[in-house]
Protein backbone atom coordinates (compact mmCIF):
# COMPACT_ATOMS: atom_id res chain seq x y z
CA UNK A 1 0.00 0.00 0.00
CA UNK A 2 2.77 1.93 -0.43
CA UNK A 3 1.62 4.63 -3.20
CA UNK A 4 -1.28 5.63 -1.15
CA UNK A 5 0.58 6.39 2.08
CA UNK A 6 3.16 8.31 -0.68
CA UNK A 7 0.33 10.35 -2.22
CA UNK A 8 -1.79 11.13 0.97
CA UNK A 9 -0.08 14.85 1.36
CA UNK A 10 -0.69 15.52 -2.28
CA UNK A 11 -3.91 14.09 -2.59
CA UNK A 12 -5.52 15.34 0.52
CA UNK A 13 -4.79 18.82 -0.06
CA UNK A 14 -6.14 18.56 -3.61
CA UNK A 15 -9.57 16.61 -2.32
CA UNK A 16 -9.57 19.60 0.01
CA UNK A 17 -9.50 22.04 -3.19
CA UNK A 18 -11.48 20.12 -5.17
CA UNK A 19 -14.33 20.41 -2.77
CA UNK A 20 -14.48 23.94 -2.19
CA UNK A 21 -13.82 24.46 -5.75
CA UNK A 22 -15.10 21.80 -8.04
CA UNK A 23 -17.24 24.25 -10.41
CA UNK A 24 -13.94 26.96 -10.69
CA UNK A 25 -10.39 25.25 -10.39
CA UNK A 26 -8.18 28.20 -10.60
CA UNK A 27 -5.53 29.35 -12.84
CA UNK A 28 -1.82 27.84 -11.33
CA UNK A 29 -3.47 25.09 -9.39
CA UNK A 30 -2.71 21.79 -10.76
CA UNK A 31 -5.92 20.59 -11.97
CA UNK A 32 -3.84 16.86 -12.67
CA UNK A 33 -3.32 16.72 -8.66
CA UNK A 34 -7.02 17.22 -7.83
CA UNK A 35 -8.47 14.68 -10.59
CA UNK A 36 -5.99 12.07 -9.47
CA UNK A 37 -6.97 12.43 -5.89
CA UNK A 38 -10.34 12.55 -6.82
CA UNK A 39 -10.11 9.30 -9.03
CA UNK A 40 -8.04 7.73 -6.26
CA UNK A 41 -11.12 8.45 -3.30
CA UNK A 42 -13.71 7.34 -5.63
CA UNK A 43 -12.08 3.89 -6.77
CA UNK A 44 -11.55 2.94 -2.77
CA UNK A 45 -15.51 4.27 -2.22
CA UNK A 46 -17.10 2.31 -5.49
CA UNK A 47 -15.29 -0.64 -4.36
CA UNK A 48 -16.98 -0.92 -0.98
CA UNK A 49 -19.67 -0.18 -2.31
CA UNK A 50 -19.59 -3.07 -5.25
CA UNK A 51 -21.14 -5.49 -3.01
CA UNK A 52 -24.44 -3.66 -2.39
CA UNK A 53 -23.38 -2.49 1.21
CA UNK A 54 -20.75 -0.18 2.78
CA UNK A 55 -19.29 -1.94 5.87
CA UNK A 56 -17.87 -0.59 8.78
CA UNK A 57 -14.72 -2.62 8.27
CA UNK A 58 -14.56 -1.66 4.79
CA UNK A 59 -14.47 2.45 5.30
CA UNK A 60 -11.57 1.72 8.52
CA UNK A 61 -9.77 0.03 5.59
CA UNK A 62 -10.00 2.86 3.55
CA UNK A 63 -8.99 5.31 5.99
CA UNK A 64 -5.64 2.57 6.70
CA UNK A 65 -4.65 2.66 2.79
CA UNK A 66 -5.80 6.48 2.72
CA UNK A 67 -4.13 8.07 6.03
CA UNK A 68 -4.96 11.84 5.57
CA UNK A 69 -4.05 13.93 7.72
CA UNK A 70 -6.14 15.33 10.49
CA UNK A 71 -6.87 18.92 8.26
CA UNK A 72 -8.14 17.14 5.11
CA UNK A 73 -9.96 14.17 6.30
CA UNK A 74 -13.41 15.86 6.27
CA UNK A 75 -12.76 16.78 2.98
CA UNK A 76 -11.70 13.31 1.93
CA UNK A 77 -14.57 11.97 3.91
CA UNK A 78 -16.77 14.03 2.13
CA UNK A 79 -15.68 12.40 -1.67
CA UNK A 80 -15.69 8.67 0.07
CA UNK A 81 -19.59 9.63 0.74
CA UNK A 82 -20.23 11.26 -2.45
CA UNK A 83 -18.92 8.65 -4.19
CA UNK A 84 -20.04 5.55 -1.88
CA UNK A 85 -23.85 6.29 -3.41
CA UNK A 86 -23.02 3.99 -6.69
CA UNK A 87 -20.35 2.02 -8.80
CA UNK A 88 -21.02 3.42 -11.64
CA UNK A 89 -18.20 5.48 -13.15
CA UNK A 90 -15.89 4.01 -11.57
CA UNK A 91 -14.09 2.66 -14.77
CA UNK A 92 -13.43 6.39 -16.21
CA UNK A 93 -11.56 7.06 -12.81
CA UNK A 94 -9.46 3.75 -12.92
CA UNK A 95 -8.85 4.87 -16.56
CA UNK A 96 -7.14 8.81 -15.18
CA UNK A 97 -5.20 6.62 -12.59
CA UNK A 98 -3.85 4.14 -15.50
CA UNK A 99 -3.08 7.30 -17.53
CA UNK A 100 -1.06 8.95 -14.73
CA UNK A 101 0.88 6.27 -13.62
CA UNK A 102 0.75 4.62 -17.30
CA UNK A 103 4.96 4.30 -17.13
CA UNK A 104 4.83 2.61 -13.38
CA UNK A 105 3.13 -0.58 -13.29
CA UNK A 106 4.27 -1.06 -9.69
CA UNK A 107 3.02 2.14 -8.58
CA UNK A 108 -0.46 0.91 -10.36
CA UNK A 109 0.24 -2.56 -9.01
CA UNK A 110 0.41 -0.96 -5.19
CA UNK A 111 -3.09 0.70 -5.90
CA UNK A 112 -4.65 -2.15 -6.80
CA UNK A 113 -3.01 -3.97 -3.24
CA UNK A 114 -4.89 -1.19 -1.64
CA UNK A 115 -8.27 -2.30 -2.97
CA UNK A 116 -7.69 -5.21 -2.27
CA UNK A 117 -7.22 -4.79 1.41
CA UNK A 118 -10.80 -2.65 1.45
CA UNK A 119 -12.29 -5.41 -0.38
CA UNK A 120 -11.12 -8.18 2.16
CA UNK A 121 -12.00 -6.24 5.48
CA UNK A 122 -14.92 -7.24 5.99
CA UNK A 123 -13.63 -10.81 5.86
CA UNK A 124 -14.61 -11.87 2.41
CA UNK A 125 -14.17 -11.11 -0.97
CA UNK A 126 -17.62 -11.40 -3.10
CA UNK A 127 -18.22 -12.19 -6.51
CA UNK A 128 -19.17 -8.15 -6.82
CA UNK A 129 -15.85 -7.24 -5.88
CA UNK A 130 -14.11 -9.40 -7.75
CA UNK A 131 -15.62 -8.66 -10.85
CA UNK A 132 -14.61 -4.73 -10.06
CA UNK A 133 -11.21 -5.57 -9.30
CA UNK A 134 -10.44 -7.65 -12.13
CA UNK A 135 -12.06 -5.22 -14.06
CA UNK A 136 -9.67 -2.28 -12.47
CA UNK A 137 -7.05 -4.50 -13.20
CA UNK A 138 -7.94 -4.45 -16.86
CA UNK A 139 -7.70 -1.01 -17.33
CA UNK A 140 -4.48 -0.96 -15.60
CA UNK A 141 -2.97 -2.90 -18.07
CA UNK A 142 -2.60 -5.71 -15.80
CA UNK A 143 -2.73 -9.59 -18.03
CA UNK A 144 -4.65 -11.97 -16.70
CA UNK A 145 -1.55 -14.00 -15.37
CA UNK A 146 -0.89 -11.13 -13.23
CA UNK A 147 -3.92 -10.27 -11.90
CA UNK A 148 -3.75 -13.47 -10.07
CA UNK A 149 -0.47 -13.31 -9.33
CA UNK A 150 -1.15 -9.90 -7.32
CA UNK A 151 -4.62 -11.51 -6.25
CA UNK A 152 -2.52 -14.71 -4.71
CA UNK A 153 -0.86 -12.74 -2.86
CA UNK A 154 -3.81 -11.30 -0.56
CA UNK A 155 -6.11 -13.69 -0.73
CA UNK A 156 -4.24 -16.79 -1.65
CA UNK A 157 -4.78 -19.10 -4.84
CA UNK A 158 -8.01 -20.81 -5.99
CA UNK A 159 -8.25 -24.12 -6.35
CA UNK A 160 -8.62 -24.80 -9.60
CA UNK A 161 -5.39 -22.20 -10.27
CA UNK A 162 -3.60 -24.11 -13.10
CA UNK A 163 -0.01 -23.35 -12.18
CA UNK A 164 -1.07 -24.36 -8.29
CA UNK A 165 -2.24 -27.66 -9.98
CA UNK A 166 0.54 -28.24 -11.44
CA UNK A 167 3.15 -27.21 -8.31
CA UNK A 168 4.96 -24.25 -10.01
CA UNK A 169 5.16 -20.42 -9.51
CA UNK A 170 3.84 -18.03 -12.26
CA UNK A 171 7.41 -17.11 -12.77
CA UNK A 172 8.25 -20.58 -14.29
CA UNK A 173 10.01 -20.01 -17.69
CA UNK A 174 7.94 -21.07 -20.53
CA UNK A 175 11.15 -23.57 -21.38
CA UNK A 176 10.29 -25.45 -18.06
CA UNK A 177 6.79 -25.55 -18.06
CA UNK A 178 6.31 -29.14 -20.23
CA UNK A 179 9.28 -30.32 -18.16
CA UNK A 180 7.08 -29.34 -15.41
CA UNK A 181 4.18 -31.15 -16.71
CA UNK A 182 5.74 -33.92 -17.69
CA UNK A 183 6.89 -34.50 -13.97
CA UNK A 184 3.29 -34.11 -12.47
CA UNK A 185 1.55 -36.24 -15.10
CA UNK A 186 4.42 -38.99 -14.45
CA UNK A 187 4.01 -38.95 -11.07
CA UNK A 188 -0.06 -39.11 -11.11
CA UNK A 189 -0.53 -41.13 -14.61
CA UNK A 190 -3.57 -43.67 -13.43
CA UNK A 191 -1.60 -46.94 -14.06
CA UNK A 192 1.34 -45.80 -11.97
CA UNK A 193 -0.66 -45.10 -9.12
CA UNK A 194 -2.94 -48.05 -9.58
CA UNK A 195 0.54 -50.05 -9.77
CA UNK A 196 1.64 -48.29 -6.75
CA UNK A 197 -1.58 -50.46 -5.13
CA UNK A 198 -4.60 -47.82 -5.49
CA UNK A 199 -7.67 -49.91 -5.08
CA UNK A 200 -9.32 -50.15 -7.88
CA UNK A 201 -12.17 -48.37 -6.56
CA UNK A 202 -10.42 -45.21 -6.20
CA UNK A 203 -9.11 -45.53 -9.86
CA UNK A 204 -12.09 -42.83 -10.80
CA UNK A 205 -10.00 -40.10 -8.64
CA UNK A 206 -6.82 -40.74 -10.03
CA UNK A 207 -8.12 -40.47 -13.65
CA UNK A 208 -10.07 -37.57 -12.95
CA UNK A 209 -7.02 -36.07 -10.76
CA UNK A 210 -4.79 -36.74 -14.56
CA UNK A 211 -7.35 -35.30 -16.44
CA UNK A 212 -6.88 -32.05 -14.03
CA UNK A 213 -3.20 -31.57 -14.72
CA UNK A 214 -4.06 -32.23 -18.42
CA UNK A 215 -6.15 -29.32 -18.49
CA UNK A 216 -4.22 -27.08 -16.43
CA UNK A 217 -0.97 -27.48 -18.93
CA UNK A 218 -3.78 -26.71 -21.70
CA UNK A 219 -4.41 -23.75 -19.73
CA UNK A 220 -1.13 -22.06 -19.29
CA UNK A 221 0.14 -23.38 -22.66
CA UNK A 222 -2.82 -21.55 -24.41
CA UNK A 223 -2.32 -18.26 -21.70
CA UNK A 224 1.17 -17.92 -22.92
CA UNK A 225 0.29 -18.72 -26.64
CA UNK A 226 2.78 -21.72 -26.61
CA UNK A 227 1.97 -25.21 -28.40
CA UNK A 228 2.43 -28.69 -26.47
Amino acid sequence: MGIWQKVTDIAAGAAAFFVEHESELKPGRRVDDAGFATALIALGAKLAKADGLVTAEEISAFREVFSAPESAQNDVARLFNLFRQTTLGYESYAKRVARKFRCCPCILEDILDGLFHIARADGRVTDDEEVYLKQVADIFGFSSREYRRIRASRLGREPDDPYLILGIDESIRDMDIKKAYRRMASANHPDRIMARGLPPEMQGLASKKMAMINLAYEKILAERGLTA
